[in-house]
């Protein structure tokens, strides 16, 4: 079930902008992420308002799977970048560590996903776009 989410609402990613000035326009192809980081904060936001949809687009075809299925019970209330490795705007690759807080709704269980993801750029260069490659997650 996709969240509704207002361009003036404040982005899930908790970037401190607004939808519309940090993830919105990613998700709705008006502009590429320029960093490994802001295309690990749009599949975040993409996670928190249910858009499956981006979570594929922004995968690499070589690791996509064929669907995701999100789960409707599940609401991500907080995201902590805790480190990149590259993936800046002159970079091919990079690494974005981040911890992502869960609540489900039904059962009221709590988590956390601590994951360092590793992203492309294709075509490589500052024109490229980034894809999400995989990740390892952490205890």
């Amino acid at each position: 079930m996709a969240l509704t989410i207002a361009d003036s609402d404040r982005c899930p990613c908790l970037s401190g902008d607004t939808y519309g000035a940090c993830c919105g326009p990613i998700h709705r192809g008006e502009r590429l992420a320029p960093t490994a980081e802001a295309l690990m904060r749009s599949r975040y936001s993409a996670f928190a308002v249910g858009d499956a949809a981006w979570l594929l687009a922004s995968w690499h075809p070589r690791t996509r799977p064929a669907t995701v299925d999100l789960d409707d019970d599940v609401a991500w209330r907080r995201l902590d970048v805790l480190a990149t490795r590259g993936g800046g705007p002159f970079d091919d690759q990079g690494e974005v560590e981040f911890a992502a807080f869960w609540r489900d709704g039904a059962s009221g269980e709590r988590g956390r996903l601590h994951e360092v993801s590793r992203f492309v750029r294709e075509p490589a260069g500052p024109g490229g776009r980034w894809l999400y490659v995989d990740g390892d997650t952490q205890p």
